[in-house]
């Protein structure tokens, strides 16, 4: 830095250049590594954009570690890592028409002549890169920070066949690298949230947090139950064919299988691109998948040539970014909904506005911590908007709107559904009401008792759970047991068939065991696999009773809140009840450990590929039955691969660590020879 640029950048400035670094480093973290963004998009730029200015206007102060030069995140030490042949770089955003024209005017200049220019849908969800050798799939993997990513090749096998070709229609390409953005659809995104509120597990922000979070799985079987998809949006590399210009290659991969979004279209003026822009923003709320903007980029390879790249962008292409809608409207009341765990949740009840593409009459305020940190009043004129264009939420109070008439909220003493006194628990922000018998608890309840990973009662869906409750036949889950197929045939279409196959179903269920069992109770914080962890540690859910913190805590997947919630839930003595109930009519409250063999002891097992016959959570749960490990990853520690058809770097890695390769019959035989001696 010479003498002029010390004096003319002051302490001040240096000051806030530093503090939005350190800003945008842990929120791009946050982002793009854990999944779980702190910032909406819009503030972020306005944070990023802040210092691309200062900058510009202090070019001693643009060093090459700074945020603005960055891409992406690290790639993450629990995936094996991919150094990218080709960089997988980022567009430069624009915030309004006048950038746009701008980037089109330079452009032109540089060319001398109005290029052709292909429009398209930015899709927004999680970009990775795809290989094929010999037009085989061979691995998948994020963009990491641009050069190095994750090796994801077995999560995106989850992803539909008809999005991603195993194999391509042409055999004569010996190489092809493709980059793609993977995605939720909404109506997965919303589904999923729906099942994530009423287990009372924090909701995804927005598709694109969703599909990260859930592509970023260590097990694929997880991947594969979120109804992940892709579009390809570019040919990275290729050998044995070559393309003059990108909406030829966009063709090109459509014919070859591959999922091309059709939202497009090649324009040269700029008022024809700003028209269809608008066009895209128009049915923006109708559409399957969730877009931020729309990229333009030059059509023809060689004019990009031309005009290069800097270290992490293009300089032949841009994205325009959709400004985030917000409005303000009228915060007429706050009302509580009881959840299925008894937690208390206020939602704003608003007057009707128009939010991306639908009428917005409510929104969760999450607690009071959250109404007070805002200072949000019954009365308030508050703005609002739709957090990924999904869920709405209240942004801040237009408290110059004030005239004196609002009012402070405070959260009711009892409980609005039974009565019961609620209690604020002191490590959580949450007010909850501990009546299991709450009626506005018992529907979520009876849901999540009912299913799969709980208690599997199939055909017992939650219009059905519904009509049983205002029947009053079902009061709780041990009344389920109790019902009667003459009760259930006096039901709305249920005939008798389907009541005989119902009984069945709830009488199968008696025997599902104590892990499944304290999953289906849903105390606050145990998952499915928690559950499994204590049912095997503690063999019933009786010894549960007397469990102290200090064992609990020991446990793993057991931390200190999660103890607490055990402690807290067995010592209510309408628990007890409840569990002795479930005993009198013959459900099985110790567990049942699915292990037939100690075969496979000692040995860890890491599976890849498709088998033949069998799923791998099929060949999973029989391993384990047996007494194996079964492992995401490959490394020292494994005994053996199983590898079926399509297998990717997890074979070549065990091949290059000189670790046994099975086949499916192989592993069966290992199974029934072992078991026969």
């Amino acid at each position: 830095m010479n003498t002029d640029q010390k004096e003319l950048i002051t302490a001040e400035i240096l000051d806030r250049a530093n503090v939005l670094r350190q800003q945008l480093n842990y929120y791009r973290k946050k982002y793009y590594e854990d999944d779980a963004p702190e910032l909406s998009d819009a503030e972020y730029d306005r944070l990023f954009y802040e210092l691309v200015s200062i900058e510009q206007t202090y070019p001693a102060l643009d060093t090459e570690d700074s945020p603005t030069k960055q891409v992406g995140g690290h790639a993450s030490e629990k995936f094996e890592k991919v150094t990218h042949d080709v960089q997988m770089g980022s567009l430069t955003d624009v915030f309004s028409y006048e950038e746009l024209r701008a980037f089109l005017m330079r452009t032109e200049a540089q060319l001398g002549y109005a290029p052709e220019y292909s429009v398209e849908c930015k899709i927004d969800g999680l970009s990775v890169a795809l290989e094929y050798r010999n037009s085989r799939f061979v691995r998948g993997s994020t963009r990491g920070d641009g050069f190095v990513g994750e090796n994801i090749t077995e999560n995106l096998l989850t992803l539909p066949v008809t999005s991603i070709p195993r194999i391509l229609t042409r055999a004569d390409i010996p190489y092809l690298e493709v980059r793609g953005e993977v995605y939720m659809p909404r109506s997965r995104f919303e589904a999923l949230n729906r099942e994530r509120e009423e287990n009372e597990e924090p909701l995804f922000a927005n598709p694109r947090n969703a599909a990260a979070g859930s592509l970023r799985q260590l097990d694929a079987a997880v991947t594969a139950k979120r109804g992940l998809d892709i579009f390809v949006f570019n040919v990275q590399a290729a050998d044995g064919i070559t393309f003059a210009g990108h909406a030829e290659s966009l063709d090109f991969l459509a014919n070859s299988g591959f999922s091309v979004i059709t939202e497009r279209a090649l324009l040269s003026r700029a008022d024809d691109i700003i028209r269809y822009i608008e066009e895209i923003g128009e049915k923006r709320a109708s559409l399957p998948y969730d877009i931020d903007g729309v990229v333009i980029k030059l059509n023809k390879l060689s004019e990009r040539t031309v005009l290069g790249e800097t270290a992490s962008t293009p300089k032949w292409a841009v994205a325009y970014k959709f400004p985030p809608e917000i409005k303000e409207t009228r915060l007429l009341d706050i009302v509580v909904q009881v959840g299925r765990t008894g937690v208390l949740t206020p939602n704003a009840v608003l007057e009707p506005v128009r939010l991306a593409g639908t009428s917005v009459s409510r929104a969760t305020l999450h607690n009071i911590d959250f109404i007070r940190e805002r200072d949000i009043r019954i009365g308030d004129t508050v703005f609002v908007q739709k957090a990924g264009d999904i869920i709405p939420e209240v942004l801040r109070v237009k408290k110059e709107d004030r005239t004196g008439a609002e009012t402070e909220y405070y959260m009711p003493a009892q409980c609005p559904s039974c009565g019961g006194p609620v209690v604020r628990d002191e490590n959580e922000a949450a007010t909850r009401c501990n009546n299991p018998a709450c009626p506005a608890q018992l529907l979520r309840s009876l849901v999540h008792f009912v299913s799969r990973d709980a208690m599997n009662i199939d055909g017992l869906g939650t219009q059905l759970l519904k009509q049983l409750r205002e029947s009053g036949l079902v009061h709780s889950p041990v009344d389920l047991y109790h019902i009667k197929e003459a009760d259930l045939i006096e039901l709305e279409r249920m005939g008798k068939k389907s009541a005989d196959n119902l009984i069945r179903a709830i009488a199968a269920s008696k025997d599902a065991g104590a892990d499944r069992l304290i999953f289906a109770l849903g105390i606050p914080g145990i998952g499915q696999k928690a559950a499994q962890t204590l049912a095997k540690q503690f063999g019933s859910i009786e010894a549960l009773f007397s469990a102290d913190r200090d064992t609990l805590c020991a446990i793993d997947d057991i931390g200190s809140i999660t103890a607490d919630n055990i402690i807290e839930y067995f010592a209510n003595p309408n628990v007890r009840v409840l569990i002795d109930q479930f005993k009198e009519i013959g459900v099985k409250t110790t567990y049942q450990s699915d292990v037939q063999s100690a075969v496979l002891a000692g040995k860890t097992f890491v599976l890849t590929g498709t088998l033949p016959t069998m799923t791998r959570d099929e060949m999973s749960a029989l391993i384990e039955a047996n007494g194996g490990k079964v492992s995401s990853s490959v490394s020292k520690k494994t005994s053996y691969v199983v590898a079926g058809a399509e297998a990717g770097s997890k074979l070549a890695k065990a091949q290059t660590l000189g670790i046994p390769i099975l086949t499916q019959d192989e592993m069966l035989s290992m199974i029934t020879q072992t078991t026969q001696q």
